[in-house]
């Protein structure tokens, strides 16, 4: 089974009416407009209309509206330093399709890059990278005292789901997308739950993916099976949303948005219910992906202020659950290598790579040619392994 780690979900929306959203473009996006989608299916779309589409999704005729996180009025600095020589950097570059790379180590810009005809002004769309912000804010809530427990049944925080397959289901397992309820998130199937969750009418006075979730059967026990599933990282969102009494952007904007010093304003798209997509789709600045990178960092301190528990980070970015590959595994919304470092991926080439022992944060946006297959992923990794070495050959003494 094919799974693209993402939400297809996010963008069956209603579209918006009226042509003012034309002056929400920026002359850079006006340029590429005859490229434009007229359809909601991203896999739908031509390599051409997703060059212009990945960086105007907030604005999209064809998608619903987005939420705003407001920048910070202190943004935290990215200062120079000493430019990374990276060889063969241009040729993979041009392979991976990038729109935007930016390298930090030790806090220090050592190599930033756009393509694309994409800036540093620009935002770029995130999918499934969003999945990390928000297991992010699980940790924030449970700091603030919303969330009492990781091992809280779900159903405390979300009563619709009562009676149903997740009414065993704890946080922490529905973090580690080891649930153990039936999901089928092939996007070739028609008849896959993501497929048919997109069209889903909701039942009365229900979020639309609490009215879908809670129907599902059980496949395995909670805690056992580790499953990729979308639309729990969307319960996600739901839960946080209910336990705070806030809408995810606006708790995004006050527990990392501007503690972590972000430049410039970013989005969240809204889905069917009108709530914020948890599983994708916030549009940042290639920095200030890169700035989320250096708050997991700092393990979510900001100056005196802890956002999250001191040990959340070290929890979720750690292998809670084995995926089936050597050397990696599944933490809370993190990819995990078994070497330390961790990274949030969405589908096209989006990502956020953090080593902690190096200090480095890579984080990209790109238009790969296909969505997880074909060969930019293993490039990708390479590249993240040519930047560890070049680090650690600048750390070796000089003889």
């Amino acid at each position: 089974m094919r799974k693209r780690h993402y939400i297809l979900g996010a963008l069956a929306l209603a579209a918006v009416a009226g042509g003012g959203w034309y002056a929400t473009l920026d002359k850079e996006t006006r340029g590429l407009l005859a490229a434009m989608p007229t359809d909601r299916d991203v896999l739908a779309w031509q390599q051409d209309q997703r060059d212009a589409a990945f960086r105007a999704m907030d604005r999209l005729p064809v998608l619903a509206k987005a939420s705003t996180m407001a920048p910070s009025a202190t943004p935290l600095p990215l200062p120079a330093g000493q430019p990374l020589e990276i060889p063969g950097v241009d040729a993979y570059l041009a392979k991976q399709r990038a729109a935007g790379i930016v390298i930090l180590q030790d806090g220090k810009v050592r190599f930033e890059r756009y393509g694309l005809d994409f800036d540093a002004s620009g935002r770029w769309t995130s999918f499934s990278v969003a999945k990390s912000f928000t297991s992010t804010l699980v940790g924030a809530a449970i700091q603030d005292g919303y969330i009492k427990s990781l091992d809280d049944k779900v159903s405390t925080y979300i009563p619709g789901l009562r009676g149903s397959a997740y009414d065993d289901v704890s946080v922490r397992q529905l973090l580690t997308m080891s649930s153990g309820v039936k999901w089928n998130e092939d996007y070739e199937d028609p008849n896959a739950d993501v497929a048919k969750f997109n069209n889903a009418k909701p039942e009365a006075g229900m979020d639309a993916t609490v009215s879908y979730m809670r129907k599902l059967p059980r496949a395995h026990p909670p805690g056992e099976v580790w499953h990729y599933n979308t639309g729990e990282t969307n319960l996600i969102g739901v839960l946080v949303s209910s336990a705070t009494k806030k809408p995810l952007a606006q708790y995004l904007q006050e527990k990392v948005w501007q503690p972590a010093g972000m430049e410039a304003e970013g989005t969240w798209l809204l889905g069917q219910s009108g709530h914020e997509i948890a599983g994708c789709c916030i549009q940042a600045a290639t920095r200030d992906f890169a700035r989320f990178g250096l708050f997991v960092l700092a393990n979510g301190k900001v100056g005196d202020k802890q956002i999250v528990p001191a040990d959340w980070f070290a929890q979720a970015t750690t292998k809670q659950k084995d995926i089936g590959r050597p050397g990696k595994g599944y933490g809370f919304q993190w990819w995990t290598n078994d070497d330390g470092s961790v990274a949030a991926q969405g589908i096209f080439g989006q990502g956020i790579f953090i080593d902690p022992k190096r200090k480095l944060v890579i984080a990209s946006n790109a238009n790969w040619t296909r969505a997880t297959l074909g060969p930019e992923p293993e490039a990708r990794e390479a590249f993240y392994r040519q930047v560890q070495a070049l680090i650690d050959a600048e750390a070796q003494p000089r003889s």
